[in-house]
């Protein structure tokens, strides 16, 4: 398969092409130096889709390798670009002051990836996501026979997956969930794409109500080369939040699953203040949900009973001796 190089590029409402779109469910991946587990993450999450649009950036590992070999195995399913631009590290002061519509904006890179789909269900992927097979069909099985509720932003999460000093996989007590509103599934319109925010790129869900899905995947970004900062450049960017949040990753201790579900359990403070809040209710659901949907003994046993196959997943399985 061809791998098509843009540069230069500009995002318009209009590239979105709502009025052209087909039935289906569309994910847009964008990715640099995934090569640790993009080629996971597309496996896992390949056969529930329609389509993956893989964009990736200044890769400087084999990530451009793993992926234009996979476009070859599966066909149009999955559509590859370089999007040949640099883009300013999110975290970063160069980041907070270039507009949203500049080439080299976290903002316009994925707006670009979103525009490349073509289908009118979408959803966000990241190169580090191992799907939990299960959860994924339930979701996509509720678009594809009409009961999903098409006004609402279908948002999950999933657990982080870290390693101890001693190499043994655990949850960070210090960031025990991912996902908390900005990642989902949604029918797209005119007004669902990305803007700039000075901390991120953040997305416009226009009119839509946000509501928990359901944990849908394991995050395996701190199980990533250099803990998953790498992208940042944190030379460069030493005040960046980022650079504080990798300190605290290795100073914090690591749970088993279950103290993990004890520990984000809402408690009744939480609770109260999620009726007032969309945010925070949404949270709340999100933790509650825990408890029904990781009622294992520990971590490895979740991970046998959910995604079989993470054994062999390079980087996530047991390590050799």
């Amino acid at each position: 398969m061809t791998i098509e190089t843009v540069t230069g590029y500009q995002f318009r409402p209009e590239d979105l092409g709502v009025a052209d779109r087909t039935p289906g469910i569309s994910a847009f991946l964008r990715t640099r130096n995934g090569a640790d587990f993009v080629e996971a993450t597309i496996r896992s999450h390949m056969p529930f889709y329609d389509e993956i649009v893989a964009v990736y950036n200044q890769c400087e590992d084999n990530t451009a390798e793993i992926l234009g070999r996979l476009s070859t195995e599966f066909g149009g399913k999955l559509r590859v670009y370089h999007y040949a631009d640099r883009v300013v590290p999110l975290g970063s002061r160069e980041h907070a002051r270039t507009p949203g519509d500049s080439p080299h904006s976290m903002v316009n890179y994925s707006n670009f990836a979103l525009a490349r789909t073509r289908h009118q269900i979408v959803v966000k992927l990241d190169d580090d996501h191992l799907a939990i097979p299960s959860e994924v069909a339930r979701v996509c099985r509720s678009f594809r026979e009409g009961s999903a509720d098409l006004s609402v932003l279908h948002c999950f999460s999933g657990l982080n997956i870290a390693r101890s000093t001693g190499g043994r996989l655990g949850i960070p007590a210090f960031d025990p969930v991912s996902g908390s509103g900005d990642i989902g599934y949604f029918r797209i319109a005119e007004d669902t794409f990305f803007f700039h925010d000075r901390r991120f790129e953040r997305f416009g869900r226009g009119r839509l109500r946000r509501s928990f899905a359901g944990y849908l995947y394991w995050h395996l970004k701190y199980l990533k080369a250099g803990q998953g900062f790498r992208n940042y450049e944190l030379d460069s960017n030493p005040d960046s939040r980022f650079a504080r949040k990798q300190a605290r990753l290795d100073q914090t201790r690591m749970l088993d699953l279950p103290d993990t579900v004890r520990e984000i359990r809402p408690r009744l403070p939480a609770r109260l203040s999620a009726m007032f809040s969309d945010k925070k209710a949404l949270n709340c659901a999100r933790d509650l949900a825990a408890a029904e949907a990781f009622p294992d003994a520990s971590l490895e046993q979740a991970l046998d009973r959910l995604s079989p196959g993470w054994r062999q997943v390079p980087g996530l399985g047991p390590r050799e001796g």
